[in-house]
Order: structure tokens, then C-alpha cells, then sequence
């Protein structure tokens, strides 16, 4: 996946005596020693990261840690003390006005934390602002606004006021606003903290939806760990204004890069990162269908288990054949078809621990792992999945 930003040594710093703290900085000093010495605040130090083209990437902290001033940098709202962010091999930070309007207009937009939607115009005038700025001639701007309004479920409620409208649907307007302009990235600077619980679970959802359907960059800050992995391609972790780690939820889940990462996500719901893929193994009891049933038994019998994995041609998965209905089938000179067991519990590659947590509990088997082509890759037993989350 090509990257469409890259961040190279991003310093932000406030105070007088900057050069004086991006000296002791280099030497090693925490951020608090530094403001000791010189009065100067440290938002950012030295962060390096890229952003794929196409993913959510998802910045996290805690208050101070200086993902806002980061997410700001993207589209200049702050300007870098130090270093670059390279976007089509341009530094946003030395874009002249022209240059930055035209950024700004053709290739990134911000849904803000409070919404940022004027109270004067109704739905549709606030959802199209952006396209008249941009130059789209009312009529287009109009259809297209339209078709956003669709796409976030607003589609009937062109003509409200914003007044009228729900935390949620406010929220809703803020996001088609956001791309309806076609941007290439989309910053959204926590936008979701205001809403309630139900609410926020059904912007998260639709938020994946149109990111999936859009495949937009989307550059999303949080507070909340678990909206951070339910939502992050990859996440960053920054600390008073150092990036910690930057890797996948299910990475940083396995492989904490330090006690404070390890301490910071102690919280998360890991059920909902882990995928199936992480915790799958391989089976070692598989037949195939033309195989006679006491090929079958021998498998059991090599391998001490009670039960054997069928497979057809090209190695699709076919069912479940038991110790049972193997002697059975031996017994009456049946074939391993005529006692296949079909109603297997199934899940694909993607699945996380918590969605396949209760199909665990009442099947019988270990869970067939298998890809869209329905070929077996692997099986999950209530073994792997307790030890997963543990």
C-alpha cells in the first residue's frame, strides 16, 4: 500500500527558547525537564510516521499528549516548528498560500469535534458549502450533496434546520460535508466523543462502511482505546508528544512496545481486535471425501482426537466426520459422504475473537476456518480463543 503522507522529524514547540529545547531534546530530555530548563513546551518531538493510502489510521492519547497538534499539521492549521509532512512530494508545511488553498479545496477536509455547521443554513446548504467554495456550479453541487445525504441515512432532510437536528445527525452532516468534496484524506478530530453510547456504536459502524465504500484516507483522533481499535487500520500511540508505537491493533494488543503502551490499552476489549487469523492453527486431522473410513480412523487414531475435517476438490471444506460415524460407516460399508456431518460452525479469516466467542460455546467442534473460496485454513478451538484474551 503506497503511502499518501509522510511525517519526518515533526517537532511543535511553544516558548521563546526553541532552539535552546530542541537542543536539550536531542540529548535525551523528557519533556518535562526541558520546559524546566527553557519554559518551552514540547507538543511534538520528533515524530516520524507514514500514512497509507486508503486506511484509517487512528492517533491516540491522553490529554497533552499532542495528537490534536498533530492532526492540525496535516492541513497547516499548525505550522510545524521543525520538519516535514510530505504529501505528492510537497512539504504542506512550505506551501505558500496559494498552494495551501488549493490543498485545502482539492485534497483534504476536517470534520471537527464540535461540528462546525452553521446554524443558518439548512441541511443541504451546509452538506454543499463546500462544493460552492470549490467552484461546483449549484445545480451539481446540489445532486451531489444529495447523494452524500443518502449515503450517512440523512436522505429526506434537506430542507431542516440544523437546530432541529440530534447530536448524532449533526455529526451525520459534518461527515457528508467532509466528503462530499471527494478528499483524498479526512481528518476527524474526535468526532464521536459527544454522542452517547448507541450512538456513537452506529457512527463508528457507518464510519467503516463509507471508508470502505470511498476508500479515503481517514486520519481519525480518539481518547478511547476500544474505538481506536474497532476503528484503526493502525493506530498511534503518542506520549507528551512522542510517538510510542504505531502498528496494528492486533500487533500492539500481542506486542506492547513498552509498560506504558502495555498499561494504556490494559483496558481494551482484545476480543474485538483479535481476528480469527491471529489464533488459528492448522488441522492435523483432515480427510478427504473419496477417502474410506478407516483412512479416516487411522487419522483419529494418529492424532488422538475424535473427529476428523472433510474436504472436497481444491480442498473446500466439507464437513465434520466423527470417531462414531466413521466406525458406523466401516461397519455398514457406507461412504464418509453418506455420514458427513455439514452443520459445522464456520468463520472467515477476518473474524474477530468476540464475534465468534458465543458460536464457540455451543459447537461441539473446534470452529472451520475458511476464505471466500470456502477453502479450510485453519480451525479454532474454546482453547485458543480463552487463551487469546487472557
Amino acid at each position: 500500500m503506497d503511502n499518501i503522507l509522510e511525517v519526518k522529524n515533526l517537532y511543535k514547540l511553544y516558548g521563546a527558547n526553541k532552539s535552546a529545547a530542541l537542543k536539550l531534546s536531542k540529548q535525551g530530555m523528557t519533556k518535562d525537564e526541558i520546559y524546566r530548563k527553557t519554559k518551552v513546551t514540547m507538543a511534538l518531538n520528533n515524530i516520524n510516521l507514514d500514512v497509507k493510502k486508503g486506511e484509517i489510521l487512528v492517533i491516540i492519547g491522553l490529554s497533552g499528549s499532542g495528537k490534536s497538534t498533530l492532526l492540525r499539521m496535516f492541513n497547516k492549521l499548525n505550522v510545524p516548528s521543525s520538519g516535514k509532512i510530505i504529501f505528492q512530494d510537497k512539504d504542506i508545511a512550505r506551501l505558500n498560500k496559494n498552494g495551501l488553498r488549493d490543498f485545502r479545496k482539492n485534497n483534504i477536509a476536517m470534520v471537527f469535534q464540535n461540528f462546525g455547521l452553521m446554524d443558518h443554513k439548512n441541511v443541504l446548504k451546509n452538506i454543499s458549502y463546500g462544493l460552492e467554495i470549490k467552484g461546483l456550479n449549484s445545480k451539481l453541487a446540489e445532486e451531489k450533496s444529495l447523494a452524500m445525504m443518502k449515503m450517512v441515512g440523512l436522505d429526506g432532510l434537506e430542507n431542516e434546520s440544523i437546530n432541529s437536528l440530534s447530536g448524532g445527525m449533526k455529526q451525520r452532516v459534518g461527515i457528508a460535508r467532509g466528503l462530499a468534496t471527494d478528499p483524498e484524506i479526512l481528518l476527524m478530530d474526535e468526532p464521536f466523543s459527544a454522542l452517547d453510547p448507541l450512538v456513537r456504536r452506529d457512527m463508528q459502524f457507518e464510519l467503516i462502511s463509507l471508508q470502505e465504500n470511498l476508500e479515503t484516507t481517514i486520519i481519525f483522533i480518539t481518547h478511547d482505546i476500544d474505538e481506536a481499535f474497532k476503528l484503526g487500520d493502525r493506530v498511534a500511540i503518542l506520549k507528551d508528544g512522542e510517538l510510542i508505537q504505531l502498528d496494528t491493533p492486533a500487533n500492539i494488543s500481542k506486542n506492547p512496545a513498552n509498560e506504558y503502551v502495555e498499561d494504556f490499552i490494559g483496558n481494551a476489549d482484545k476480543s474485538k481486535v483479535i481476528t480469527v487469523r491471529d489464533i488459528m492453527i492448522r488441522p492435523n486431522s483432515v480427510v478427504r471425501l473419496k477417502d474410506s473410513p478407516i483412512h479416516a480412523l487411522n487419522i483419529m487414531k494418529e492424532n488422538a482426537v475424535s473427529s476428523a475435517y472433510v474436504l472436497g476438490p481444491k480442498l473446500k471444506f466439507q464437513g465434520v466426520i466423527t470417531l462414531d460415524d466413521a466406525l458406523k460407516a466401516s461397519r455398514l460399508n457406507l461412504s464418509i459422504e453418506e455420514v458427513l456431518i455439514k452443520d459445522v460452525a464456520l468463520a472467515d479469516l477476518d473474524s474477530t475473537v468476540h464475534e465468534i466467542m458465543d458460536m464457540s460455546v455451543e459447537s461441539p467442534y473446534p470452529i472451520a476456518v475458511i476464505d471466500k473460496s470456502k477453502e479450510l485454513k485453519g480451525i479454532v478451538s474454546k482453547v485458543h480463543i480463552l487463551t487469546s484474551i487472557k
